[in-house]
């Protein structure tokens, strides 16, 4: 099935379902407040564990913490499985068995337990500490994506409590190495041990959500496509020498004339057919200068002054093109000399169609100086000449059974929010399952404001009320699943 062909079923898919669910989306029972505690402590005890890729990190941790919960709530040691290349990056697959034998493939749910390394004098909270105030909860992991976790891990222990058996079998994957590392979990799991996360389809809990404006709901997103992610090691070196005699040739300053072309730099303005039904679905809830320019880029040919006044919020501008920007700096050698060698790391969320080889010519031929090297540094951290020619997933082909449910219960939430398919802006583990043929659909069914993205930032949050309304959200959706 061509990209094109789905993503025409994915629109129609979508509005057929906001129709439906508009017109039968009455009132969703909701958690109580003892249940919301327990989900509480949960999310409470994963925050606190320092799961980031460090001396200090395990997911070991984490995952040994969240597979104690569930022997002692009962599960059978059978299924669950701490497994991994890795003593300190172990997944944990937990699998709630059908009530009775069925042909059926499982029903598996996507999280990763490891974070983003963050520095405790960055933050005005302790980000490895669970802190409630004003409304929201804060750490590391609040966004991406412990918030999940806890409310897949509530919710399987909850629906184990309450006897519900499913149809089918449901799976809970919590994996490592997701934010980089030499270890990553799917991938792993996906080549060494198919058998445990095979099936039908995934939900990848790691994208997706409520778009907020202003507290208002305004369109929940369901991942189709993502970017791909490269990153790139930029050198510039010299002979240096003493730093009485400053030259113009000196590394940090040709490093940082590169990084102030890239700056200024836009890549072009692109939309494909998953970006246009989300801006179609969304110039029906904007307003105003933003609904006009919405349209105006639907045009053909789309308005590039429009075009440029929206890309100043940054997640229409991360919609619209491939972004790159310089996130590490490391230079010099001796306060008093000359910087031989001044070096950055640039990193590209590559719009679906080109490779990060594409990507890393369009760089050399930006920087336009032969004294810079341009190299790809692959997850693991190998650096290479060259990069991938690897480009985004194809979409994969709408699922009744999923996006009924899905856009149902999410209209009893969030009523009269339309749901659509969205190109992911970031990168997940979505691609390896789409690798091997199993459509995988990105939503963490989380509202948060679009200018309040905190993920691997200083202070990190999530809505207090956003947390509990996940959990009515994927208690509600994984009994649909496991029943239909």
């Amino acid at each position: 099935m061509s990209p094109k062909v789905v993503s025409v079923l994915l629109s129609s898919l979508f509005c057929a379902a906001s129709i439906a669910s508009s017109a039968q989306s009455g009132s969703l029972p909701t958690t109580t407040p003892a249940q919301r505690e327990e989900a509480r402590d949960i999310f409470k005890q994963l925050i606190e564990i320092n799961s980031t890729d460090t001396p200090k990190g395990s997911v070991t941790a984490a995952a040994k913490a969240m597979q104690k919960r569930f022997l002692d709530a009962g599960f059978a040691p059978e299924d669950m499985q701490l497994i991994g290349p890795d003593p300190n990056k172990m997944n944990l697959i937990v699998r709630m068995r059908a009530g009775a034998p069925t042909s059926e493939k499982p029903v598996l749910f996507l999280g990763h337990l490891d974070v983003v390394e963050a520095l405790p004098s960055d933050w005005h909270t302790n980000p490895f500490e669970f802190v409630e105030k004003d409304g929201y909860f804060y750490g590391r992991g609040t966004q991406d994506m412990k918030e999940s976790d806890a409310a897949l891990v509530w919710t399987f222990l909850q629906l184990h409590h309450d006897g519900y058996k499913p149809k089918r079998d449901l799976i809970l994957a919590l994996t490592a190495d997701e934010e980089g590392g030499k270890f990553n979990g799917p991938q792993w799991l996906v080549k060494n041990h198919r058998d445990l996360v095979d099936a039908a389809f995934v939900i990848n809990m790691d994208a997706g959500g409520v778009e907020l404006d202003h507290g208002r709901p305004v369109v929940a997103d369901v991942e189709a496509t993502e970017k791909v992610y490269a990153d790139y090691e930029v050198t510039a070196r010299n002979p240096g020498g003493h730093s009485s005699r400053p030259r113009p040739d000196n590394a940090i300053y040709e490093l940082t004339t590169a990084l102030n072309k890239l700056q200024a730099y836009s890549f072009p303005f692109e939309l494909n057919d998953v970006t246009r039904t989300y801006f179609q679905n969304l110039e029906k809830q904007e307003k105003g200068q933003t609904a006009q320019d919405i349209k105006a880029i639907l045009a053909t040919p789309p308005d590039q002054t429009a075009a440029a006044r929206l890309s100043k919020e940054p997640d229409f501008n991360s919609n619209f093109r491939t972004t790159c920007v310089a996130t590490m700096l490391n230079a010099g050698h001796a306060r008093n000399a000359l910087a031989q060698t001044a070096q950055a790391n640039v990193n590209c969320r590559i719009f679906p169609g080109h490779s990060p080889e594409e990507i890393r010519q369009e760089l050399i031929k930006l920087f336009a100086d032969s004294k810079l090297s341009v190299k790809y540094v692959s997850d693991a951290g190998a650096v290479s000449e060259t990069a991938p020619e690897r480009k985004a997933i194809v979409p994969p082909p709408p699922i009744k059974e999923v996006f009924d449910p899905l856009t149902r219960i999410t209209q009893q939430i969030w009523p009269g929010v339309p749901v659509t398919p969205v190109m992911e802006n970031g990168a997940s583990d979505s691609i390896y399952f789409a690798q091997v043929g199993i459509p995988c659909y990105g939503y963490s069914a989380v509202a948060l404001e679009r200018d309040d993205d905190r993920a691997h930032g200083q202070d990190e949050r999530i809505p207090v009320d956003s947390f509990w309304k996940s959990l009515d959200f994927f208690y509600a959706f994984t009994k649909a699943l496991g029943s239909e």
